[in-house]
């Protein structure tokens, strides 16, 4: 069911805002979406941003430290980052930050690739209850979900943004 409280196309508007105004003056800028929710935003934000064919993705399912656990999904895809990341600065971009594994998955496969100069992290959403010490640097608003909810962003046909929340 579609979430009350979450505009995603106005969200991902702030959040343009935001990497646009703190990017401006950046040196070697690259942009890395963590599929899918990320990717998504990624390709919208790297058409809206002067980085010139530095656009990749991260599949984090490897670097998951529940991956034993889990198992693997049932779509994995490849990553693929198709410029040098030493030196660069990184905009890694995903939909919901939730408790930081994803993020710190991501992190551990972007050094895979070589050393950035920095990383930042921009999400849609923060929904809090952090695990790990991880916090976004631009992020379009925070939201608390019940026990057992999980934010779901999705992208029509038409490419609009829309939130559902599911319920484990």
């Amino acid at each position: 069911m579609p979430h009350p409280e979450l505009d995603a196309e106005a969200l991902y508007a702030a959040l343009a805002r935001q990497v646009k105004d703190a990017l401006a003056s950046a040196d070697n800028v690259a942009l890395v979406g963590i599929y899918s929710g990320g990717a998504w935003l990624a390709d919208r934000l790297a058409a809206e941003l002067p980085v010139e064919g530095r656009l990749g993705y991260i599949d984090v399912s490897f670097y998951r430290d529940d991956y034993a656990e889990k198992g693997l999904p049932a779509e994995v895809k490849p990553s693929h980052i198709p410029f040098d990341v030493d030196g660069a600065t990184i905009l890694l971009v995903d939909d919901v930050l939730y408790t930081g594994r994803t993020t710190r998955a991501a992190i551990n496969e972007l050094f895979d690739y070589g050393r950035p100069a920095r990383i930042m992290l921009a999400a849609l959403v923060d929904r809090g209850e952090r695990e790990l010490p991880i916090a976004a640097d631009f992020v379009a608003h925070t939201l608390a979900l019940q026990p057992g909810e999980r934010l779901v962003l999705q992208r029509a046909d038409d490419g609009k943004l829309s939130f559902t929340v599911d319920h484990a």
